[in-house]
């Protein structure tokens, strides 16, 4: 059977940074093809390069050498007016501290990024009442962030993300503020969304246990390289 294309492919991709006289290699020479469908988790410890070749692939960075294709966009190469469309039409992304806009309803909050795509109007209330829908929260479409425990807090960050219906999501450590059992809860509820929407998911975390349980393969970075690439199941 042939295989697919690649959904993500990182081909030598460099991120260095100048701090003072001194180069860091934040990502050094990584080369990594990321599957439709697939739920990847990069692991390593902290300052490894996971968070910046987290956002080398949302195109909130550029890489310093090397090419990365999303969905058959070169997106390094892509202009400033390109890439917010990239990020606001094919990217979803989670962040460990939700950063949800306290003065919003969780309605406004969900909203905002069909706000930003310049979504008719007619359509963001069904749209937003949908992304709720999917994560269970469709009671609460009236109140504020403050008013909501932290789990429900990650489920709206989660149906923002969505809003837009997105075929990559992006997850930067997204049980990091939650207890064990709402960290698996946000973790099952992901995976189901990515059966139900077939999405490419790709999620950093320091918590090996609750990656070798979810995800599909696991990558493990060390001072920006490539060390380790395995199926979650320990098989090569």
């Amino acid at each position: 059977m042939p295989t697919a294309d690649p959904a993500i492919q990182l081909d030598r991709v460099s991120r260095h940074y100048s701090m003072g006289e001194t180069s860091v290699r934040a990502v050094d020479d990584v080369s990594l093809s990321i599957l439709p469908n697939e739920f990847l988790s990069l692991l390593g410890s902290s300052g490894s390069g996971k968070s910046t070749l987290l956002n080398l692939i949302a195109g909130l960075d550029r890489p310093t050498s090397g090419s990365i294709v999303a969905l058959g966009q070169d997106i390094a190469s892509l202009s400033p007016l390109e890439l917010a469309r990239y990020r606001c039409n094919t990217i979803g992304m989670i962040f460990q501290s939700f950063n949800l806009l306290p003065r919003m309803t969780l309605e406004e909050n969900v909203e905002l990024p069909l706000r930003l795509a310049e979504v008719d109007r007619a359509e963001r209330p069904a749209r937003v009442r949908e992304a709720l829908e999917r994560v269970r929260l469709t009671h609460r479409l009236g109140h504020r962030p403050a008013q909501l425990s932290g789990g429900e807090q990650q489920r709206v960050a989660i149906a923002r993300a969505l809003v837009n219906r997105p075929k990559i999501l992006l997850a930067d450590e997204p049980t990091g503020n939650l207890d064990s059992s709402t960290g698996e809860a946000i973790l099952t509820l992901l995976r189901e969304l990515q059966s139900k929407l077939g999405m490419t998911i790709v999620m950093v975390t320091h918590e090996r246990p609750l990656a070798e349980k979810f995800a599909d393969r696991l990558v493990t970075l060390g001072d920006g390289k490539l060390l380790a690439t395995a199926s979650a199941k320990g098989l090569p």
